[in-house]
């Protein structure tokens, strides 16, 4: 018995120490993690020494055939190429922008801060957790967190690339042309001239786009809409943005700005040990060319040699497509560049002894090309935290739409906590053999806001690269792939053993969305007509006036502009105080008509609308008050004339 006894005593003692030791271990690696994602590099760097790029070596010579070639150096074309390496394809990564270095916007648009895809849990020692994870996780943990120095960041994404033996890179090709099946419905290569100026043939069964604006895509027939096209303004885009450099920004001004911005009680401002985010008083720099340039808060990422880069000088009206304009967005930028250092050494006496030290090489280009794929995310979609069938990857930033002109105030739709990315959006219409990821993906202009981010790109290029492997493997296209349930589910297991964390979601539906007005705020939110900002308040209770009615009414316009053939603004042409006033059904009512040039009193409006197929009853009936409506009132009238006009909500 006693023998018998001691044993167990044993055996407990073991399994108390085993599980000691699995708790230790644990800890062990989450502390690791935590180390490496709240910047452990950082710490090292501010001694002011920098690491050494490492030079990006091309192959000798491209072999004349790859099972996959990826187009585009940016941070989504390296994830894509290293995770279809990873899933045993032959790749060529090309570059067609003569650059020297891998990483495109983050390394040399100098775009060092990431937009980050936060997620709705902790870490096990109470830090933010990040969506996607994967590449960019592995990635990520090289740098020195949510901003990082852009030569540590180039060197991580080289790191990946060449100790990939599937990955051969190509750097500073002048030109890369889509090869098309006979009947031009399918990609089947790519001609590439080179730097020497010879072309070479290279024949891959696919290729992914991860260029900034779909380039490839675009040249081998893909359908995409331009700028703020899909809400009725294709001439319109949000600014781009030239980057620059301060140097000086030693340990002492850090400790200034932290004192004058960790004391701000505004949300918005704040300094980490490697990011800046403030100084709102900037928007008040006044431009040597106002029509042209503006500067916004400044966003600061730190590098490790006492310099930091900043992103907040705008430019407008460029087209990027157009050299020259791009010259001259360059030259704006450079001239505008030494006015703003002085203004900030004047207004702020933590610059005094801050001075410019350059611009980035390239610009931030916000917006050009929207992919039209097997399926557009909607503004909808993002806002309702929305799950798809076919998600390889989750987004979580606030819908962030940028200026689009100098006197443009810009604008958060709203803020989701989760949305589902879904492999639809990247396979392109007409075109098989061709996946596209990154800004330029399948998305409307509104959703474009969040989902353009970089981690999110960089979840989208790591399942391209393994849904080319899938559909190798399965002998089908990346359409038919993208209609099968069961190879969807394939493709999402192997992204989970990648390490990506695409399960299926629900999120509590937001307040909004239980709204008696939310059919109508979903109208106008596709229109790009309602704002509910960081806090998701939409104010569908809030009182409407006159004057909105005849604003929000003007920009419905863009739902079929042809049928808008009146004047809204006659509607309160002879009201005085009319954005003070109650909004009344009939003052509604009459707005509509006058905009649609229905020839209409007041009183006779809503008659005519119901009549016309415009308004419904059961909108009337739902109005609780007709002689003080809401702003959700309005919204119901947005939905009912959009669904007569078009057929669709």
């Amino acid at each position: 018995m006693a023998n018998s006894n001691r044993n167990k005593s044993t055996s407990k003692g073991w399994l108390w120490l085993m599980v000691t030791l699995i708790v230790l271990t644990l800890l062990a690696a989450t502390a690791a993690m935590y180390y490496q994602y709240n910047h452990h590099k950082g710490a090292k760097g501010h001694s002011g020494q920098q690491e050494a790029l490492e030079e990006v070596k091309s192959v000798k010579k491209a072999k004349d055939a790859y099972d996959v070639i990826v187009v585009g150096t940016d941070p989504e074309g390296v994830a894509a190429a290293v995770s279809s390496a990873r899933n045993g394809l032959s790749t060529l990564l090309v570059d067609g922008r003569n650059r020297e270095i891998l990483g495109g916007l983050m390394t040399l648009g100098w775009i060092n801060s990431l937009d980050m895809n936060y997620s709705t849990s902790k870490t096990l020692l109470g830090k933010d957790d990040v969506w996607n994870k994967g590449y960019f996780s592995e990635w990520y943990a090289k740098t020195e967190g949510d901003s990082f120095d852009v030569h540590t960041a180039a060197n991580a994404f080289y790191d990946a690339v060449k100790n990939e033996k599937n990955i051969d890179v190509l750097m500073k090709t002048k030109k890369i042309e889509p090869i098309l099946s006979q009947n031009k419905n399918a990609v089947q290569g790519a001609t590439i001239t080179l730097e020497n100026g010879s072309t070479q043939v290279i024949k891959a069964a696919s290729v992914i786009d991860a260029t900034q604006d779909g380039d490839f895509a675009a040249a081998a027939g893909v359908p995409f809409t331009m700028g703020h096209e899909d809400i009725g303004d294709p001439k319109s885009k949000m600014a781009v943005t030239l980057a620059f450099r301060l140097k000086n920004v030693t340990p002492e001004v850090w400790k200034l700005m932290a004192n004058r911005l960790n004391g701000d009680d505004n949300p918005g401002t704040g300094v980490t040990d490697v990011s800046v985010f403030g100084y709102s008083e900037m928007s008040n720099y006044p431009a040597l060319n106002k029509d042209r340039a503006k500067m916004r808060g400044l966003n600061m990422g730190r590098q490790n040699d006492n310099t930091v880069l900043i992103n907040a000088l705008q430019i407008f009206g460029v087209d990027t497509f157009d050299p020259k304009s791009v010259q001259e967005a360059f030259d704006i930028g450079k001239k505008e560049l030494p006015n703003i250092v002085a203004y900030m050494q004047k207004t702020f006496p933590e610059f005094s002894s801050i001075e410019l030290d350059g611009s980035a090489p390239e610009l931030y280009v916000r917006e050009t090309r929207h992919m039209q794929g097997e399926y557009r995310l909607t503004i909808v979609d993002v806002c309702t935290n929305a799950d798809q069938w076919d998600r390889i990857g989750f987004g979580s930033y606030p819908v962030d739409i940028q200026r689009i002109s100098p006197t443009d105030s810009g604008n958060v739709v709203c803020k989701p906590k989760q949305y589902a990315v879904p492999f639809r959006s990247i396979v392109p219409q007409k075109i098989d053999g061709l996946l596209v990821v990154g800004r330029a993906a399948s998305y409307d202009t509104l959703p474009h806001g969040s989902a353009r981010v970089m981690p999110t790109g960089m979840a989208e290029g790591e399942a391209a690269g393994a849904a080319v492997s899938l559909a190798k493997a399965e002998k089908m296209t990346f359409r038919q792939l993208s209609a099968s349930k069961d190879m969807i589910a394939k493709l999402q297991a192997q992204l989970n053993k990648q390490g990506m964390e695409v399960q299926p979601m629900t999120i509590k539906p937001q307040s909004f969305m239980e709204h008696k007005a939310y059919e109508g705020l979903k109208s106008a939110m596709m229109l790009g007509l309602a704002s509910g900002a960081y806090d998701n308040n939409f104010r569908l209770d809030d009182a409407a006036n006159p004057k909105r009615m005849v604003n929000v009414v003007g920009g419905a316009r863009k739902m079929k502009p042809e049928a808008f053939a009146g004047d809204v603004n006659q509607a309160i042409a002879k009201l005085d105080n009319a954005d003070k006033i109650p909004l009344t059904l009939d003052q509604a009512s009459y707005t509509f008509a006058q905009a649609l040039g229905i020839k209409a009193t007041a009183v006779e409006a809503q008659a005519k609308l119901i009549e016309a197929k415009l308004l419904t009853a059961a909108t009337v009936n739902g109005i609780a008050d007709k002689q003080k409506l809401t702003n959700g009132d309005t919204y119901m009238l947005i939905r009912d004339v959009k669904l007569g006009l078009t057929g669709k909500p």
